[in-house]
């Protein structure tokens, strides 16, 4: 690699690990095993100058001067560096009370995910735990600075926090995730009763008091200063359409307005439209759209009785896609893919499902979180396209090959290029069809339910955080226009509302890999193999769609010549 590259590549990196050390830790990397984030604005600041002046450096370099490889790290980086600079450049952390992935529930998931291979990892933990009094200052210092500048943030993100705090406040202190670690291997039964009381000490007079302090800010403060349902979106602030744009770039990697993404969300929604009425008519007696929607939303039959039943079709998913994939990718992960159930306080609110990567290290699989709360509410048809999609041949294949990659830096090793990971994932829920693996009709359903609630995404993060739409008319449009559950469909408005942009990466980018994947069946038509496709879309890491784009007729230019 390029000397200059490199050492932007290294740097970039050890700034990301110094500024992120839980994700360090989650990734294995020790060495800042006993901090947490800066949230402070000054914080903010050092990083938007670090990230700038590494854009401008691995911009100056000439992409004619480097080899194919070199070009890819150089596209990567600056795509990273930009916009996570303008993410920060936002001021993000003046609006951020978000229920589904916010600080109050963001580190209670990663607590028993931390990888504690050595008995300093541990020690280093209660350290960590004894800082959340600053972490959780910094944060509400932070939305003070919003509501003195009109920035604040929404108040159903607000209230639904409130009630999460409360339900882990009201948690027993035994059982308590930021407890409940799983202690190093090398401990005795004696070292690890004793390592249990300090962060039970810990958990009493720093964690918990933490909470209870961001808790009474969000009540006494920020509640009634914030965004009411009608001004959901980031469209009601003073600098909401940069914000946006910003958002946009970073999580689809692209540069289209609201207005373009808003009108392909539309089209798309009406050619699933066509789908569900051919396959309702052979699976449920009826071509009526609204009829088709009514009975998947409705009928009992389609739900699950219990959170034993959701496990089952999760991990007997997970089985099939193992054992299908040799015949479809080059290139396999060593790297095992586990399920769990998401743990915690918060879980009625999380995602139907979300996929942990392995650690860096090799101490820890990739794991496939299922929402196990509320059963009856969760429907049989999506639990297969859900578990194709977070685990194998989606997020646990791209993510592990990544990690697994030889002569790559470190960075795009872990990148998460959002248009890209996503788009994958919900590439592999159609991909997952082709192969085989839905066990029948109606599990066909739940791919095309999946796919009208990423193509209504479009619309309603552009209808809210662009157009102005309240946060009813977004759930009235996923509802007219999905077989989503009224609850499902809530909590994933509630989501967008608190993460503008991330929602259009699904569609964005799974609609790029389809346009390659057909430009490269028709280039090499009849010599096209999916297998070697795949490999050149997984080969490199996660890339933005431009660099996918260059990957692919970089390899297409090859197979002609040869």
């Amino acid at each position: 690699m390029s000397e200059d590259l490199a050492a932007l590549a290294e740097r970039y990196w050890e700034w990301r690990m110094a500024a992120n050390p839980t994700e360090a830790s989650l990734l294995g990397d020790h060495r800042y095993d006993d901090q947490l984030e800066d949230l402070t604005r000054e914080a903010e600041d050092a990083a938007v100058a670090e990230l700038d002046a590494i854009t401008t450096a691995a911009e100056a370099i000439e992409p004619a001067s480097l080899d194919a490889r070199d070009r890819v790290t150089r596209g990567v980086l600056i795509h990273e560096a930009s916009t996570l600079a303008d993410e920060y450049r936002a001021r993000l952390l003046e609006l951020a009370v978000d229920p589904s992935s916010g600080i109050h529930v963001a580190y209670l998931q990663a607590a028993g995910q931390l990888p504690l291979s050595e008995p300093e990892h541990a020690d280093a933990l209660v350290g960590r735990w004894t800082k959340f009094g600053t972490l959780f200052g910094q944060a509400v210092h932070r939305l003070r600075q919003g509501i003195a500048t009109g920035r604040t943030p929404p108040r159903v993100a607000v209230e639904k926090v409130i009630a999460h705090i409360d339900a882990y406040l009201a948690s027993p202190l035994e059982g308590d995730p930021f407890v409940s670690v799983p202690p190093p291997p090398q401990f005795t039964e004696a070292e690890v009763a004793a390592w249990r009381e300090r962060l039970v000490e810990a958990v009493r007079t720093h964690v918990r008091p933490a909470y209870e302090h961001y808790r009474t800010a969000l009540v006494e403060e920020v509640v009634s200063e914030s965004r009411p349902q009608e001004r959901a979106g980031i469209a009601w602030i003073a600098d909401g359409a940069e914000v946006y744009a910003g958002a946009i770039r970073r999580h689809t990697s692209l540069d289209r307005t609201p207005l373009e993404i808003h009108e392909m969300g539309k089209e798309l929604i009406e050619q699933v439209g066509d789908e569900y009425r051919r396959l309702g008519a052979e699976v449920l007696g009826t071509s009526d759209l609204a009829e088709i929607y009514l009975r998947l939303r409705e009928d009992a039959s389609l739900r699950f009785d219990d959170a034993a039943e959701i496990v089952e079709a999760a991990s007997g998913a997970l089985e099939r896609a193992r054992a299908a994939i040799p015949g479809w990718f080059g290139i396999l992960p060593k790297a095992d893919c586990i399920m769990a159930e998401i743990p915690g306080p918060g879980a009625e609110e999380a995602p139907l499902a979300y996929y942990l990567p392995p650690s860096g290290d090799g101490s820890r699989p990739g794991t496939f979180f299922v929402n196990t709360t509320l059963p009856t509410t969760r429907t049989r048809y999506e639990s297969e396209a859900l578990a194709f999609h977070e685990s194998i041949p989606g997020h646990h294949l791209q993510s592990a090959i990544a990690q697994e990659l030889e002569e790559v830096p470190e960075f795009r090793r872990f990148a998460y290029v959002t248009a890209y990971v996503e788009g994958w994932g919900l590439y592999t829920e159609r991909l997952a069809d082709e192969m085989g693996l839905y066990s029948d009709e109606v599990a066909r359903l739940g791919m095309l339910s999946f796919d009208s609630w990423r193509a209504g995404r479009l619309v309603v993060d552009t209808g809210m955080h662009a157009l102005g739409w309240s946060r009813q008319e977004a759930i009235g449009y996923m509802l007219a226009n999905s077989p989503q559950a009224a609850n499902n469909v809530e909590t994933e408005i509630d989501r967008y509302i608190g993460w503008p942009g991330q929602a259009l990466a699904y569609m964005t980018g799974r609609q790029e890999i389809v346009r390659l994947r057909r430009l490269a069946d028709a280039a090499l038509s009849p010599t096209f193999d999916i297998k070697t496709f795949h490999d050149v879309v997984l080969g490199s890491g996660p890339v933005p769609l431009p660099v996918l784009g260059e990957l692919v007729e970089d390899w297409l230019s090859a197979a002609r010549v040869t």
